[in-house]
This record gives C-alpha cells, sequence and structure tokens, in this order.
C-alpha cells in the first residue's frame, strides 16, 4: 500500500520566475514547507500577503515525528482552517499516569475544568497535520489568496540587502534568483538558512539517545499518556508510550549515550525490545525507526535584518513536552500579524523585533522547562538519581510530591509578561488574563469565545457597552459587547474576578495586549499604538 509520505504532495513546476532576467521581488519568501512554513504561508495569505514556499522536498515528512499537539495549538489551528480535521482525525487525550518500576505512582488530568472548545491535546502523526496544512493552501489558492508552494526548489544561497533578501534557488531545469522583501526560515533544526549566514545555537546538547518506533498494533491500553521510569522492560533507563490514529502507537525507548546508532534502528535489534515491553504474544509491524539526541538551545537572535526564523530553525528542545511544533506554531501566530502590519505600512518596522523578543522569552522558558524534564528524567549524578527515585516513591502516597515528579510538563502557552506591547495592567482583575497571557476560551453567546476573537484586533467588552466597529490608531476594531445578563460562570471567572464590568483589548494572535475596569478612549488610543509599535502606555 503506498503510504502518505511517499505521495508528493507539491510536485516540482516550471516557475514563471525562471523564466526572467532580473530577479522578481516577493513581499515574503518562506524557506520550509513542513508544519511551521505551512501555517505561516497560510497565516499571511489569509491576509491577502502575497508569499511564496519554498522546499526541495516534495512531500510530507516520513514517520509520525510531532504527535502532540496541544489546546493552543488547536486553537491556531482552527483560525487557519484546519482545526476540525485535526481534531477529527486525532486521539484527543489528556490523561496520563506516571510508573516507576512495575507500578503506578499517579495520574494526572491536563484540563480539568469546563468551558474550552479543545481538548488538552490530541496525538496526530505530523504527517496528517502536513497534509491538512498542504490541503489548506489548496483551499485558499482556488479562493485566489496569494500563495505559491514550490516542490524541488533548494535555496543555495542567501545575500542580505538593506531593503531585501536575495536568492539563488537550485531546481532541476538549473538555477534562478529572487528576491524578498522579507525571508522566513523554517527550515528545521538543521537549517541550511542559519547555516548560509553563519549563525548558530546557544544552549546544551544531552549527552543521552532515545529510540522512536512507531509500531502498528491492535492493543487495550487506554488512551492516555503512560511515562515509566526504570520499567522492568527498559531497566535503569525510562520509556513514553502514546496512541495515534490508524492502530499506531508512539514508543520511545531511552538507550543512553554510548551506543552505535544504526545498529540500534535495524530491525533485529530494535523488534526484541519492544517484545520486552509488549509481552511476546503481542503481534506488530514496525512503520518508522529514528534515533534522537536531546538538545535545549535556540538562536541569539531570531530576526537578522530581513531574514526571520521560526519553529526549530530558531530554537531546539527535547520532545519531552510536546513544546517543538506547539511552540513552532505560536511563533507563526506571533509573526504574522506584525508582518501585515509592516507591510501595509500600518506600524513601524520595529514592530516585528517584538515577535524577538517575545518568541526568544517563551523559546527560554521552553528550554528552561524541557531542560528540567531532562534532567530529572536522565539524573547525571547518583546524588540526583536518589532525590528522584525518593520523590517517585513518595508521590505514590503524598500528593505534595507529585508536582515534583517530571516526566516531561507539558506545552503550555507562553504569557509575554515583559514585552513591550503590554499596557500596565489594572488592579481586580483574574490573573490568568492579565496583559501578555492568551485570551482563554470560554463560552459566550452560545459560542466559544475563541472563535468570537478569530484575527484582528479587538474589544471584548464586559458589562460595558461598546459600538461593533471603531476606527482607532489608524485600524478598524471590532467590539464584542457581552451583557450582565450573558455572562456565564466561566466568563465571569476568567475574565471579571470580582470585578463589576472590564473591557479587554486582545491583539489578532489573542494575547491579551490591554485591560481596564471601565470605558476610556484615550486609554484605549494609548495601548492599541504600544500594541503596534508606537507610543507608550498609558
Amino acid at each position: 500500500m503506498t503510504k502518505l509520505f511517499e505521495v508528493p504532495l507539491y510536485p516540482y513546476k516550471w516557475s514563471p520566475d525562471q523564466e526572467t532576467t532580473a530577479p522578481v521581488r516577493h513581499p515574503v519568501v518562506i524557506i520550509g514547507a513542513g508544519p511551521v512554513g505551512l501555517a505561516m504561508a497560510i497565516d499571511l495569505a489569509q491576509q491577502d500577503i502575497p508569499v511564496v514556499i519554498l522546499d526541495d522536498n516534495d512531500k510530507v515528512s516520513v514517520g509520525s515525528r510531532a504527535i502532540c499537539f496541544s489546546k493552543r495549538s488547536l486553537e491556531i489551528l482552527d483560525r487557519y482552517g484546519c482545526g476540525d480535521q485535526m481534531v477529527e482525525k486525532g486521539v484527543v487525550w489528556s490523561h496520563g499516569r506516571v510508573f516507576f518500576g512495575d507500578r503506578q505512582v499517579y495520574n494526572f488530568d491536563l484540563l480539568p475544568e469546563e468551558g474550552h472548545k479543545r481538548p488538552a491535546f490530541i496525538n496526530l502523526q505530523q504527517y496528517y497535520c502536513e497534509l491538512y496544512l498542504v490541503e489548506r493552501l489548496r483551499a485558499l489558492q482556488q479562493e485566489g489568496k496569494p500563495v505559491d508552494i514550490r516542490g524541488g526548489n533548494k535555496v543555495a544561497s542567501i545575500d542580505q540587502m538593506d531593503d531585501h533578501a536575495s536568492l539563488i534557488i537550485d531546481t532541476q531545469d538549473g538555477a534562478y534568483r529572487i528576491e524578498a522583501d522579507w525571508l522566513i526560515a523554517c527550515d528545521g533544526a538543521g537549517s541550511p538558512s542559519r547555516r548560509m549566514l553563519d549563525l548558530d545555537f546557544v544552549g546544551r546538547v544531552f549527552e543521552d539517545n532515545f529510540l522512536i518506533a512507531d509500531v502498528i498494533m491492535k492493543a487495550d491500553f487506554p488512551t492516555e499518556r503512560w511515562f515509566w521510569f526504570d520499567p522492568p522492560f527498559n531497566k535503569d533507563q525510562s520509556a513514553l508510550l502514546h496512541k495515534q490514529p490508524d492502530g499506531v502507537w508512539r514508543i520511545d525507548l531511552q538507550l543512553g549515550w554510548d551506543i552505535d546508532k544504526e545498529e540500534e534502528k535495524k530491525p533485529e535489534n530494535v523488534i526484541p525490545r519492544l517484545k520486552q515491553m509488549l509481552g511476546e504474544d503481542v503481534e506488530f509491524d514496525l512503520e518508522w525507526v529514528s534515533i534522537y539526541t536531546f538538545q535545549c538551545r535556540r538562536m541569539e537572535k531570531f530576526r537578522h535584518g530581513r531574514v526571520i526564523f521560526a519553529g526549530d530553525a530558531a530554537h531546539q528542545v527535547s520532545p519531552f513536552g510536546a513544546r517543538g511544533a506547539n511552540s513552532g506554531f505560536q511563533d507563526t501566530d506571533n509573526l504574522g500579524w506584525k508582518l501585515k502590519l509592516v507591510l501595509e505600512g500600518q506600524a513601524p518596522e520595529s514592530l516585528l523585533d517584538s515577535y524577538g523578543l517575545e518568541r526568544e522569552w517563551a523559546a527560554d522558558e521552553n528550554i528552561l522547562q524541557s531542560s528540567r524534564s531532562t534532567d530529572f528524567i536522565t539524573p547525571k549524578s547518583e546524588m540526583s538519581r536518589i532525590f528522584r527515585d525518593a520523590v517517585l516513591d513518595l508521590s505514590e502516597t503524598y500528593e505534595f510530591a507529585r508536582p515534583l515528579v517530571n516526566s516531561g510538563r507539558l506545552s503550555v502557552p507562553c504569557v509575554y509578561e515583559t514585552s513591550p506591547l503590554n499596557s500596565d495592567d489594572v488592579d481586580g482583575l483574574p490573573v490568568r488574563t492579565r496583559p501578555g497571557s492568551p485570551a482563554a476560551d470560554t463560552p459566550v453567546g452560545g459560542e466559544w469565545l475563541s472563535d468570537r476573537l478569530g484575527d484582528g484586533f479587538k474589544l471584548l467588552a464586559l458589562g460595558l457597552e461598546i459600538p461593533e466597529r471603531a476606527d482607532i490608531a489608524g485600524l478598524s476594531v471590532e467590539g464584542i459587547f457581552v451583557a450582565d445578563g450573558d455572562i456565564g460562570a466561566e466568563l465571569r471567572s476568567r475574565y471579571l474576578g470580582d470585578a463589576g464590568a472590564a473591557i479587554y483589548l486582545v491583539r489578532p494572535d489573542q494575547h491579551v495586549a490591554a485591560r481596564w475596569t471601565a470605558l476610556d478612549w484615550v486609554q484605549i488610543e494609548t495601548a492599541l499604538n504600544r500594541a503596534i509599535g508606537k507610543g507608550e502606555a498609558a
């Protein structure tokens, strides 16, 4: 049977750009058609920003790769037009179990409260995610949106100018040159773009190796995340089990540092390991095998002149905690609206520096959490192992010890605490929706707030009447008015607290920029100017 990752989805085609003598200038060029590059292109195309995607491949990724997509990513993918497909195909889960040796020490629920449109997580092979993103791009093309994806186009060189980047692209028909007002590098952890600009990562490489195996089998394991410390089948190491669609199960097994990677990937060595875990009587087929090494690193700066880095090209973390693809989607969500405002002359170019400041902050948070997870999972000293094992023993009986167990703190959206785009906060409103935080989803008027907020700047007014639309700071801002009688318990808890009324200024990426307990249009205009890189907070 032909597998999805064997079928060309965007095969090489001759482009009119290859026929011109002078290089064609494009507003935005994206390098890399992985999940982050595709998402970035959709974000821009939906805003009518012309965009070209270049990739030397012509099909989706081999193997499941990233599989855990968080609630925040699903809310972003809803705005990109493919959230429903992801959830319908994916395996929905929020529960997990932690084992020490052969016994369970505790379990957890990642989304214990009601009133959210999307689940805590879904598991879905990366190749399906890429397929749905490509299909969405094709739908946008049919709608006449300005997006062009070019497979079999390998970027050979990048030159930076003051007002653009110049690229030489290799194809089967020879090389050609194009220019980009803005170049977005989404070309993965090995990022050729980064090397061409003589840039590098800073951070840690952990001395350990993990085997990933996608196994097709029928099993009665529940739809949960199971993590083992020192299991009987992988003594003194760790293991992870996740369910995916199509009867595929993801298994991660810690191998240690001093190994022969090529030998360990051979089926005759992988299968005995899996039988030790699953049992001799369980029938299974290997779909994909890989070995990875932990890295928790990032570029010092994500913006370099006219070149902006996103996803794994900008930052890398260990896979425990599902922070790779999920943080990449947050990169695109952060960058898209800012780039639109700059290209259309509605915001200064310096607004793009805030992409770096905010997403570098987020990368540091992800790297910190990922490094802590890795240190707990793979102790580097005998004393560290004694401490870890004591915590695991205590967690079986004592609740206070469970927060200390770290099998991979699972991805949550970053709060941009120190963003220059935030305005000063007011007292009396809930901490969870303070400036810099993502707007918490909640039911409102028979709909979901995440859907009502959509794209663009919004004013969410609770108990304070505002017009449906207002021209503020040169932008058209939609107002969402919720009367007192329509404010439900979840909305009140997440946005009002003890206050009688509130107004929230929400950015196009659905992060809170400012909030007040009274209507003041001067303060709103000042805050909006700040949120687009102009002026200071009130």
